[in-house]
């Protein structure tokens, strides 16, 4: 759920609202909304590399101890993980998708995975010496 604050300019009321609850899952991810597009609304972790007409390759980092804003991932994508500690996963309504503190730690990186079209999510690095570092290819067709 994504919540809208609202403040007077005088400071003193507060306003808390919840936006309607969208079902990215049943929408087709071309349809997703533009403002949580990763490159803007995580645009302070997630930098354009290169993009065109193919793909758009984004260089991801979580610093030690981050939270990362709410985003999606319209198309699908090769990721290239270089560095990671633990991180838990959450969707749009802070349930969690992966934690991986809770998984075997053997992964040996860098490694590279596959991910279908992501709706909206964000992660939190658990790590306190760790970036989480990752080339991210989407593939646009």
């Amino acid at each position: 759920m994504l919540f809208f604050v609202s403040i007077s300019l005088n400071g003193f009321s507060q306003e808390k609202t919840e936006s309607p609850s969208i079902d990215y899952k049943a929408m087709e991810p071309k349809d997703w909304s533009i403002e949580l597009d990763a490159v803007v609304s995580a645009g302070k972790t997630h930098k354009i590399l290169l993009e065109n007409d193919e793909v758009r390759v984004l260089e991801v980092t979580l610093k030690p101890g981050e939270t990362g804003s709410l985003h999606h991932h319209r198309w699908p994508s090769v990721i290239d993980v270089l560095e990671r500690g633990h991180f838990i996963d959450y969707d749009a309504n802070g349930n969690v998708n992966i934690d991986t503190s809770k998984m075997p730690s053997d992964q040996k990186l860098p490694t590279t995975i596959w991910l279908d079209a992501q709706p909206p999510y964000y992660v939190k690095n658990l790590s306190g010496t760790l970036s989480i570092h990752l080339i991210r290819v989407e593939m646009k067709r």
